[in-house]
């Protein structure tokens, strides 16, 4: 299976084997990344540097899922700022423990419906209310270490199986860390070659209200 670029595989190793070595329960881990997720993020300081690059925004918010099992539901959506009505990415992301220690899957599904779901977050959380079979299919995981800087999370070397814009196969590389989350999204077609997505620089998605 193709290998990571060489810019990515060392950014990998060195979050990686700088991160804390104490243990830390994964619930704590799990809170960490939902926490870091949930918000509005978009890509327009990365733009007002490379005007060549979209100006995306990515929204984000917990969901009550009724007859699931007791992990952590969040939805979310990505769009062009210019079309917030009209997203090209919706997904349910489910954040759940792993069996190695101090790790955190995010696993997403491809809703159902999802044309009814456009603005979902802009609901009350008492109204962000969706029964288990509405999630729909398991699409792909990613698996979150705490790094020194963050969380650091890879899909599985293989990828995720895929149909989007010519690809059979994603992989994807996420970095949270103090100012939002960069990520190096691929697409590759059945000949293993990159049709779109990511080369060495990231997207750069970046909180429009700064956490603290």
């Amino acid at each position: 299976m193709r290998q990571q670029t060489l810019t990515i595989g060392l950014l990998v190793s060195y979050l990686l084997t700088t991160a804390s070595a104490q243990a830390v329960p994964v619930q704590t881990h799990i809170n960490s990344v939902v926490s870091h997720l949930v918000g509005v993020m978009d890509t327009s300081a990365q733009v007002a540097k490379n005007p060549n690059k979209a100006n995306v925004r990515m929204t984000t918010c917990q969901v009550t899922l009724t007859g699931g099992n007791d992990s952590i539901y969040l939805y979310q959506e990505q769009a062009l700022t210019k079309t917030l009505d009209k997203p090209y990415r919706q997904r349910f992301l489910e954040i759940k423990p792993t069996l190695e220690p101090e790790t955190v899957e995010s696993k997403s599904y491809k809703p159902l419906q999802a044309e009814r779901l456009i603005g979902f977050c802009n609901k009350p959380l008492s109204e962000r209310v969706l029964n288990v079979s509405e999630l729909g299919e398991p699409v792909c995981s990613v698996f979150l270490k705490p790094s020194n800087n963050g969380y650091l999370g890879e899909t599985q070397p293989e990828g995720c199986p895929a149909n989007v814009r010519g690809a059979v196969t994603i992989t994807n590389t996420i970095l949270l860390h103090s100012e939002g989350m960069d990520t190096w999204d691929k697409g590759y077609d059945a000949q293993g070659n990159q049709v779109w997505g990511a080369n060495d620089d990231p997207f750069e998605f970046r909180w429009l209200e700064q956490k603290r």
